[in-house]
């Protein structure tokens, strides 16, 4: 299961000058939101300029850290780097046959940057075997044609090729990297296996970053894999946040002025340390955040009471007739997210969604007021509730965050949606059960709530939202929060609204 924080574990060798190895591991697991262990399988002597000594420990040293980590702490994932020898490589393989974390990512660290090989053969040998334990093989080019015994790929099309052989040869999935080719795109894709053996290459673009600071890429990359994965459980999810935070921390090298020949990438170059979102995680965040206030929208008796049908009609057109007017007001905060949105795709969203809500909706409510009249003066106006949760979309509007304002409305798509979802179901299955039998005063108006298009509506809008705060600081992030929750029991107290005053 992902897990919010997971407990991810570097196998690897050590860099004192912090750019590579487990230090640049430990680095990128923190910036990924994990908690970082190491167990050390060599200690070099090494710079940006490059690598003066390596000094291998006894084995069984490594055994016995691999043991004592695994016998008090339950490892999530795992990333596998330099593994020295033969007998090093069989170590690990050994543990991974009795523990087997939920992820492993194996950085196959057999050739450096100038193409000087770095295993003897015993020790490739060993390494390929090893490859099948993998989850996520992460080679760069040249280490890809030597697992395949191949020259190295000078193409991406011939890449993708090789990345495909080495998947069904292993079983695992393979991250294809582009950085070793010439050009100014640098592209990244992962070859997936599927049951029936047919391969799935999905390809994530990117422009390359002009800079000399690449010390421990390949590192950073596979530790962060690792412990994406570990939080969401998917491989495209988990490359496609990584690549952008890689990205970026190529960018923002330079900041750090680190020694005077291939410096390392800016690890926590994200805004004050945050740490970056899978897709969905902040959409799911929110929600779960106002379980106890939904949990209370399911026991209102106006929601019970139009379930079952014995809602009183002065209630439901007092409903009706505040919905109505709600309407209006909510099409205006949908206006403003079309003006603030930061993406063509999402201004014609959010503005479609405002003349839907102004004439379709509206129509609706007025056809189903002409039936269900309110008593005189009960609802001839914006009742308390209404005002209130207008009053607080149309504050978020002035306050100019898009981010704010898309969490602020997002709550009556989605809260609506599931409530009616669980309404229509129930509904459906009584007129199933009973064949139409007991005519429903309400079972129309249910029937409505299955309506594909605001289906599709609401995942567009949860999707929207979640994405802007992919982009946001921690501090938009959590006005977002704030924003939601209150929005969230203004839904639960218009829902409520009927019960109390008509």
């Amino acid at each position: 299961m992902p897990r919010k924080i997971p407990r991810v574990l570097s196998i690897a060798g050590s860099d004192p000058s912090g750019g590579a190895g487990i230090q640049a591991d430990l680095k990128s697991i923190a910036a990924m939101g994990g908690y970082g262990m190491a167990a050390i399988t060599a200690l070099t002597a090494q710079n940006t300029r490059g690598v003066t000594a390596v000094h291998t420990p006894p084995v069984d040293f490594l055994r016995a850290q691999l043991d004592a980590i695994s016998s008090d702490i339950a490892v999530d994932a795992v990333k596998i780097g330099m593994l020295a020898d033969a007998q090093v490589i069989g170590a690990v393989g050994e543990w991974l046959a009795r523990v087997r974390p939920a992820v492993v990512v194996l950085d196959p660290v057999m050739v450096a940057t100038s193409g000087d090989r770095l295993l003897a053969d015993d020790a490739a040998a060993a390494l390929r075997s090893l490859l099948a334990a993998a989850d996520l093989v992460t080679p760069n080019l040249p280490e890809l044609g030597v697992l395949l015994d191949e020259p190295a790929a000078e193409s991406w099309e011939d890449a993708l090729a090789q990345g495909e052989r080495l998947a069904a040869r292993t079983g695992a999935a393979v991250l294809v990297k582009g950085g070793h080719l010439a050009g100014a795109e640098c592209p990244d894709a992962l070859v997936l296996q599927a049951e029936d053996g047919a391969m799935r290459v999905v390809e994530v673009p990117g422009e390359r970053v002009d800079t000399p600071n690449t010390h421990g890429t390949g590192c950073s990359l596979s530790s962060a894999l690792a412990t994406m994965q570990a939080r969401t459980g998917d491989w495209e999810s988990s490359l496609r946040v990584v690549k952008d935070w890689l990205r970026g921390a190529l960018a923002a090298s330079g900041e750090l002025e680190v020694g005077g020949g291939h410096g390392p990438v800016h690890h926590f170059h994200h805004a004050e340390g945050s740490v970056p979102l899978a897709e969905g995680e902040f959409a799911a965040r929110m929600w779960d955040a106002t379980a106890k206030v939904r949990a209370e929208i399911d026991a209102l008796p106006f929601v019970a009471q139009l379930d079952s049908g014995t809602l009183p009609e002065n209630q439901f057109a007092y409903y009706l007739a505040q919905d109505a007017q709600y309407l209006n007001g909510f099409s205006r905060a949908l206006a403003r997210a079309s003006a603030l949105a930061p993406t063509e795709e999402e201004q014609a969203f959010w503005a479609n969604s405002a003349q839907v809500c102004l004439v379709v909706e509206a129509e609706l409510h007025r056809t189903w007021l002409s039936q269900h009249a309110p008593a005189p003066g009960r609802a001839s106006g914006q009742g308390p509730v209404t005002k209130a949760y207008l009053d607080h979309l149309l504050a978020v509007s002035a306050q100019g965050s898009y981010a704010v304002l898309a969490a602020a409305v997002l709550p009556c798509y989605w809260i609506y949606a599931e409530v009616g979802d669980e309404l229509h179901r129930r509904h459906m299955e009584r007129t199933t059960s009973d064949g139409g039998a007991a005519p429903h005063p309400y079972g129309a108006w249910i029937e409505t709530y299955a309506d594909e298009a605001f289906a599709e509506s609401t995942r567009r809008a949860i999707r929207y939202a979640d994405r802007a705060a992919q982009h946001g600081s921690p501090a938009e992030r959590d006005a977002m929060m704030l924003a939601f929750e209150q929005s969230t029991v203004y839904e639960r107290d218009f829902f409520d609204a009927p019960s109390q005053h008509a």
